[in-house]
């Protein structure tokens, strides 16, 4: 079947780090873009000599109903030093129109898991699909009283993403979700907001062990870095996981 194309315009889009900018778009043809959580959309453009090219983007919006005609939806976009799709997106203003596809992808929370913790990794960009997530994660510690450990990587306090809203969703479950941020390069000042109990030094793949992740209690998220990826998966894996258990999806950077 072939690939149904839909224009997004931009509505509004502000900084998330030095490198990272948040885009709210609503799509332009008067059509729904509803997803799931943990799904993605394609952006379509051409190089400087014509050459069609495309970029993936997990939507970032936290909604917890079916997404109506004009509703909006959110991604995250990483810059790149010279990169085409960054100067497509620093160059789009209020109103500007991208060309889209989506949404796509089967990294999502599944109907029938039946396991009691979710082990969700990210790096980088790759936490934006847990964000989407959080509503259904409400309803599931509701529901099922289940456990969620959020282990995320970034280089700097100021390129945790989204970092106050995964906090507040740790305020507000206390018993069931711990926010583990693991800074590689510099931790947050002392007495800050980001200085809490769970924040580790180094890398995601070097604080697994410490969860004791288990084939009988674990569906495990890996989404981000390659690198961060593929270690995970062989943690996961001599942990016992069964790959089924291990769900991932890998974020390249591109020019």
């Amino acid at each position: 079947m072939a690939i149904q194309h839909f224009p997004l315009k931009l509505v509004s889009r502000r900084m998330l780090a030095p490198t990272v900018g948040h885009y709210t778009f609503v799509r332009d043809d008067g059509q729904p873009l509803d997803f799931i959580p943990g799904q993605f959309i394609q952006v379509h453009f051409t190089y400087a000599d014509g050459t069609a090219t495309k970029r993936s983007y997990s939507l970032a919006t936290i909604h917890d109903h079916a997404l109506g005609p004009g509703e909006a939806v959110e991604i995250a976009v990483s810059y790149v030093a010279g990169g085409a799709a960054t100067a497509l997106f620093e160059g789009l203003e209020g109103g500007g129109r991208v060309d889209a596809s989506g949404p796509f992808g089967r990294f999502c929370l599944m109907p029938a898991d039946a396991n009691k913790r979710y082990l969700l990794i990210g790096t980088g960009t790759g936490v934006t699909p847990y964000r989407a997530m959080l509503p259904q994660l409400d309803a599931l510690i509701r529901e099922r009283g289940i456990q969620v450990v959020l282990l995320f990587g970034a280089r700097t306090p100021v390129e945790l993403l989204y970092g106050d809203e995964f906090r507040a969703f740790a305020a507000r479950h206390p018993d069931n979700f711990r926010f583990v941020p693991c800074f590689s390069r510099e931790l947050p000042e002392p007495g800050s907001e980001q200085a809490h109990a769970d924040v580790r030094h180094g890398y995601v793949q070097q604080y697994l062990d410490e969860f004791a992740p288990s084939a009988g209690d674990d569906i495990a998220y890996l989404c981000g870095n390659p690198n961060m990826v593929d270690a995970c998966f062989e943690a996961l894996k001599g942990h016992g996981l069964p790959i089924p258990q291990i769900r991932r999806e890998k974020y390249v950077s591109s020019k």
